[in-house]
């Protein structure tokens, strides 16, 4: 019902600004891509507006030069629709949720189980591996073409956020998906190394520092580690540490839950963002809630105002009463 009434909105209206999380991603950015696109066959004004910059390991995806940054003169921009894609919690869009006012209609497409129904039309399906998915969908509902470019977009987002097909959110629906978009050209070992594999060496040889300190708990149950300021002022900017640490520590016989402390001073307060990953076992999507965060059992985040130190003793001190309870 919901997909059929965000379908007979994109018709319907004219002006659409689009935007996502912060901190994007491949699925971030091509699902948000791909919905420009579609709009844009069907006619209608188009703009993507993130609070945030595109990092370099993703530079291989298509259109990014439509992928504006917030700034004074698209404050005052009025449209019809405001679509948010691949976020939980409208807060989650950084500064551009302030735009919601400009609009007549907020568009919620996302696939977290944590989503918090913010829009007026709330096109929610946690059971879709990702955002990317769902534009797949609705290019299928509108009956809209996918060309080589948008296969590209979508695949990737699909991809990545299923771990490439390892990961429980991945269906048969979505290798069907998958399987599909495969045809119109697009190379799977392009995608995996770009996000995976370019590393740079300067990178390399921090990341490598860095897994070092990694520590255990609850008899190796819990692994985590941290990530200063400083250590990202000194990496090249083009990829995503954080991303590539916790899928070591997710790797590690025995771990049940990894857990990644970043430091991220925000405009007004110090911030510590957290990032969960699980096996299965532990709901890490609840923990990330009481947090005030959320995202999938398996995978979610939240961003806790205080000191590494401190956020540090509660988040983990919640983690050993989840295992223990």
């Amino acid at each position: 019902m919901q997909l059929k009434k965000l379908a007979a909105a994109l018709r319907k209206n004219k002006r659409f600004l689009i935007t996502t999380h912060i901190s994007m991603e491949p699925d971030a950015l091509g699902s948000e891509l791909a919905l420009y696109f579609l709009l844009r066959r069907l006619g209608k004004e188009a703009i993507i507006v993130n609070d945030d910059k595109v990092i370099g390991e993703y530079a291989f995806l298509p259109g990014l030069r439509y992928v504006k940054r917030l700034d004074s003169r698209i404050k005052n921009i009025r449209f019809d629709c405001f679509a948010i894609l691949d976020c939980s919690d409208l807060s989650r869009c950084g500064e551009v949720a302030n735009l919601k006012a400009n609009s007549r209609l907020t568009l919620n497409i996302d696939h977290h189980i944590s989503n918090a129904l913010f829009g007026n039309i709330n096109w929610v399906e946690p059971g879709m591996s990702s955002a990317s998915e769902m534009i797949y969908k609705l290019y299928k509902k509108m009956r809209v073409p996918i060309n080589k470019d948008v296969a590209l977009l979508l695949f990737s987002g699909i991809a990545t956020d299923t771990g490439f097909f390892r990961y429980a959110n991945t269906s048969s629906d979505t290798h069907k998906a998958a399987a599909e978009l495969l045809g119109h050209g697009v190379n799977s070992s392009s995608v995996y190394r770009h996000v995976y594999e370019d590393v740079p060496f300067r990178d390399a040889i921090i990341l490598a520092g860095e897994l070092s300190k990694i520590k255990s708990d609850c008899q190796g149950r819990v692994v985590w580690s941290s990530i200063r300021k400083a250590t990202v002022k000194r990496t090249s900017g083009e990829f995503d540490l954080g991303d590539h640490f916790l899928s070591f520590m997710r790797a590690i016989k025995g771990v049940e839950v990894a857990v990644l402390f970043k430091e991220n001073f925000g405009r007004d307060r110090k911030e510590i963002k957290v990032n969960f990953r699980s096996q299965g076992k532990v709901d890490v999507n609840s923990i990330a809630k009481f947090f005030g965060g959320g995202g999938h059992r398996t995978a979610s985040g939240a961003t806790i105002a205080g000191s590494l130190d401190a956020v540090k003793k509660r988040v983990l001190a919640k983690i050993r009463g989840t295992l223990l309870s």
